[in-house]
Order: structure tokens, then C-alpha cells, then sequence
């Protein structure tokens, strides 16, 4: 029997590890999938394991820090996932880091265009980071998860004008800062 997101919560709050090895099961390729789209070319396999470990882990240790009311839970994992794999990116391009497959691949095929494509997509992530709630919300359940604005409106609370106005001014708002970069 599938709990509700709720129900998940509370038994993880009461330390029920199979409540917590079944939100695993059931959400571990959804957020290998997050963090493996930021990390796919410049990380290994064990740095996008890492950003799932560390999603489940935040959700064992801190179960209170979900709220239901804003999001369906395996949509909270996900976004933490994927600002997981952010992060680690942000670490690896820190130290200038790049995996040897990603230097061989570039340098092989003479894929300077394709890199440059990748570096706008880690930037408009970053873009992304930088957004307040709802703003971030909205454009990941909009251009991420495919959902309509009829639907971000009521899993948000929200009215459909005023998703359509966030997303207006919010696909400026990362325009504008994305040419600034």
C-alpha cells in the first residue's frame, strides 16, 4: 500500500527505516536522473551517487524540513538532488576540474561549440540557483517536469495569472542575468 506524502513523513519522523528504504527505492532513479543532468559530463558516477546519498540523508535526519503543502515530496527530492549536483559542479569548476572523458571527447571531435552549449547550460543552472521562491519552483515544475501552468497553480496555491506573470518576469530575470555573464 503506497502512503501519502504525510503519512511518509511521519514514519520517517518516528525513525521507520522501511518506510524510509521504500521512498528510496522508489525515488532513487528520479534523483540520480536531477543530479545526473548537472553532473552527466563533469562528474563521475560516485559524485552523482553522492548527491542522492545526500538527498535521502537530508530527508532521514531532518524530515521537518518538507512541506507538504508546497510541492509533492519526490519533487522536494529532486530539487535537492539536482542543488546537490549544482553545488558539486560549482566545487569542480571552483577548482577547475574536468573530467579526462570530457577533455578527450572535446579535444577528439573538436566539440568547442558543444562545450560552449554546456557552459550556458551550467550557467543558466546557476542563473537558477540565484532565484527566490516561487520564482525557482514554478520555472523547474514549468520547463524541468513539463507541467502546465494550470497545474503549478494549484499544487502551489496559486492563481494561473500569476504563474503565467512569474514566468514572464522570471525568463527576463535569468535573461538579464545570464547576458551580464
Amino acid at each position: 500500500m503506497r502512503l501519502r506524502d504525510e503519512q511518509v513523513i511521519e514514519a520517517i519522523r518516528n525513525r521507520d527505516e522501511a518506510v524510509m528504504a521504500q521512498v528510496m527505492n522508489r525515488y532513487a532513479r528520479l534523483l540520480w536522473s536531477a543530479a545526473g543532468s548537472v553532473l552527466g559530463r563533469t562528474g563521475s558516477e560516485q559524485d552523482i551517487e553522492e548527491c542522492v546519498a545526500d538527498a535521502f540523508i537530508l530527508l532521514w535526519q531532518h524530515p521537518e524540513r518538507y512541506d507538504p503543502r508546497r510541492g509533492k515530496l519526490k519533487t522536494w527530492l529532486a530539487l535537492i538532488a539536482r542543488t546537490n549536483g549544482i553545488n558539486r559542479w560549482r566545487e569542480q569548476k571552483r577548482r577547475g576540474t574536468v573530467s579526462l572523458e570530457e577533455a578527450a571527447l572535446a579535444q577528439e571531435r573538436g566539440m568547442e561549440e558543444q562545450l560552449e552549449q554546456a557552459e550556458t547550460g551550467r550557467a543558466l543552472e546557476a542563473a537558477m540557483e540565484e532565484l527566490g521562491e516561487p520564482e525557482r519552483e514554478i520555472m523547474i515544475r514549468r520547463y524541468h517536469y513539463g507541467q502546465k501552468p494550470r497545474e503549478i497553480a494549484k499544487s502551489l496555491h496559486l492563481e494561473v495569472r500569476q504563474v503565467d506573470n512569474y514566468l514572464y518576469r522570471t525568463k527576463r530575470k535569468l535573461r538579464s542575468m545570464l547576458e551580464q555573464e
